[in-house]
């Protein structure tokens, strides 16, 4: 798995996680002092998205390597929103329904985007709100 960061990086695919250049939120400059691997990212209750609101904690991000060839960094950044905002994509209706059940009771939320080129990828979100993953279906 990579961590995924939705800020913008001046590559148009995902920052390298083990380089150590730009700004982020483990750079130095946010966490003097501490090595990158001590820092633990906040959870995100998406700064990258405006409107609408969203409607519950992503926590960490990540996206599996075959996601991250695949699925262009600004597709992956809008369909996360749209995922923390409760727009499940094109699930179908039950699935649909099942999530926004997931949103009172605390379970599993899936949610499934095309990208421009047509190719399908998921973003899970784990029951315990900790980890949201992007992947493509022949990750699962």
């Amino acid at each position: 798995m990579i961590e995924f960061n939705p800020r913008p990086s001046p590559s148009p695919r995902y920052p390298d996680p083990t380089s150590r250049g730009g700004a982020d939120w483990f750079s130095d400059a946010m966490h003097p002092g501490t090595p990158r691997s001590q820092v633990t990212p906040p959870p995100l209750v998406i700064a990258l998205t405006t409107d609408p609101t969203p409607r519950f904690r992503v926590g960490r991000l990540l996206i599996t390597p075959a996601a991250a060839q695949s699925v262009p960094a600004d597709e992956a950044t809008r369909a996360l929103r749209r995922h923390a905002a409760g727009d499940w994509g094109s699930v179908d209706s039950e699935d649909w329904a099942a999530n926004d059940v997931a949103l009172r009771n605390g379970t599993r939320l899936v949610s499934s985007y095309l990208t421009q080129d047509k190719t399908v990828f998921w973003i899970i979100t784990e029951a315990d709100r900790s980890v949201t993953t992007i992947l493509l279906p022949s990750d699962y």
